[in-house]
């Protein structure tokens, strides 16, 4: 609480995946590609293969510009950006893990310096130094992946963390294996469909033909031991873990299934271009690197959503609180912890509260959920805000402070009713959206449809008047007469609708 917050007009999780799956694409290549390059080149120098060389030397150059300067940039950004959104993670992170990024920026400075070196020195230094250059390249990417990979896998599985708070419990965490063998496969993948885009420019005949099957192979096989250690990594997280992200939020199993799809699609594309060879036509190698990028975005987005309401599962929740100080700050109120306010006190508490995750009316906003509403309701939401739909972490300050922030919320909606700007079926189905399927969407393991099936509209209105006494947290419906018959006649619909 002693950081001032960073509220950009865009959102936070936009931002971040947008900066850091785009410099973890180009990350996981400058490993696989440099296995690739330095493999190729000894089979290439084996065989007098000057035509292979002289592709190598100009894949060399692509690679070094791709991974050492947008690379490297992007990487500086990733960590300028979550001290921005996260700095109470940032500093965790750091903390914990002091010697560990000293070691991966020590590889890091290796890498760089062999990769300018492995590209400048092309028939300036002996074949085997040169190999020797690349083998270096590779194995200090591959040990900067090593130790980031500890980290990263960290902040979804802690695992024996929480309780001794050592390093290597954290670092050698019950994920980090399966993690490094599927990453390992992913570099591996990367490094065909980054080959493919550049030996599809190639002119037709017997060397592009070689070059393209070669490659489509390295991308099949990297896909296969990404798949199959997919389903390690899958199986190594936590059951609970899983089962209460996919059961609160439908982002897990959709990004998950989407992966899955994509990952099949691949397949047929990476055959396609081997039984092509020489004829692979070079829009079709980008729709392939294309493809790839959007794999490995769904895949990302996945585990990512696995560790809501948290940033480190268990540890700190994604609005910056440790969840040790989550009951204390319920007690003496959250703004009394916060060194760094703005002066209103409501908008405080929404930037502290809600904006790690919401906008008010841009990502994932708040405003359509609280239009046409009354402050009861609003207040009774924030307070159990932990009960809704999308696995958020309980609101972490007092009634008092819930209060303001459910009257700096409700002064920014459209206060007029829903009824004074929707009718008929279409009032019913708003109604229900923002009074009930924020807890109860239709579909959902929390779905009362069957509830209303044969009642009449006299029963349904008089479970509304009793709803504050249905379920914790529910707040009393305080709808007005017009809002309320579409609301009942909507629930009559989708009683009729499910199956006996």
């Amino acid at each position: 609480m002693s950081y001032p917050v960073w509220d950009a007009p865009i959102g936070y999780g936009v931002l971040m995946g947008v900066i850091a799956i785009l410099h973890v694409f180009v990350s996981h290549f400058a490993i696989g590609g440099g296995l690739y390059l330095v493999l190729a080149e000894r089979r290439a120098r084996r065989n007098s293969d000057d035509a292979a060389l002289d592709f190598l030397k100009r894949m060399s150059r692509f690679f070094v510009l791709l991974t050492l300067v947008f690379g490297a940039l992007s990487g500086v950004g990733i960590w300028f950006i979550i001290g921005l959104l996260s700095p109470a993670a940032t500093e965790v992170l750091i903390h914990q893990f002091g010697w560990v990024w000293a070691i991966e920026w020590t590889f890091f400075v290796v890498e760089i310096t062999a990769a300018i070196l492995y590209y400048h020195s092309w028939d300036r230094i002996t074949a085997k130094a040169h190999l020797t250059l690349g083998w270096i390249y590779f194995v200090a990417a591959w040990l900067s992946l090593f130790a980031i990979n500890g980290i990263i896998t960290f902040m979804l599985t802690p695992g024996r963390w929480l309780e001794t708070g050592s390093v290597l419990h954290g670092f050698f965490n019950p994920t980090f294996w399966p993690s490094l063998v599927l990453r390992t496969g992913i570099c591996g993948m990367l490094a065909g469909l980054y080959g493919l885009l550049l030996a599809a420019r190639e002119p037709e005949g017997d060397f592009k033909a070689r070059t393209v099957r070669a490659t489509a192979r390295w991308g099949l096989l990297g896909l296969a031991a990404s798949a199959l250690s997919l389903a390690w990594y899958a199986k190594a997280v936590p059951a609970a873990v899983t089962a209460k992200a996919t059961l609160d939020l439908s982002l897990p199993g959709a990004s998950l299934q989407a992966a899955l799809w994509l990952a099949a699609v691949l397949a047929a594309l990476l055959l396609l271009a081997l039984l092509w060879g020489k004829r692979l036509p070079a829009a079709f190698a980008t729709v392939l690197m294309l493809v790839g990028l959007v794999w490995f975005g769904a895949f990302e987005t996945w585990r990512e959503s696995l560790r809501k309401p948290y940033i480190i599962h268990g540890y700190l929740y994604g609005n910056g609180l440790r969840v040790t100080e989550a009951t204390a700050t319920r007690q003496t109120g959250l703004l009394t912890r916060a060194d760094a306010t703005t002066g209103d006190l409501g908008l405080d508490l929404f930037l502290r509260t809600c904006r790690s995750c919401h906008t008010w009316s841009g990502y994932k906003p708040l405003k359509p959920a609280f239009d046409g509403t009354e402050p009861g309701f609003v207040a009774t939401v924030v307070q159990n805000i932990h009960l809704l739909r999308g696995n958020m972490p309980p609101f972490p300050g007092n009634a008092a402070e819930a209060e303001l922030l459910a009257t700096h919320l409700h002064a920014r909606t459209d206060q007029r009713p829903l009824s004074a700007r929707f009718a008929g079926a279409v009032l019913g189905r708003q109604a229900f959206a923002i009074r009930c399927a924020i807890c109860h969407p239709v579909n959902s393991p929390n779905d009362k449809s069957k509830s209303f099936t044969g009642l009449s509209a006299g029963e349904i209105g008089g479970l509304l008047d009793m709803a504050a006494d249905l379920g914790e947290g529910m707040p009393p419906y305080t709808g007005d007469e017009k809002e309320r018959t579409a609301l009942i006649e909507h629930l009559q619909t989708l009683g009729r609708k499910v199956k006996p």
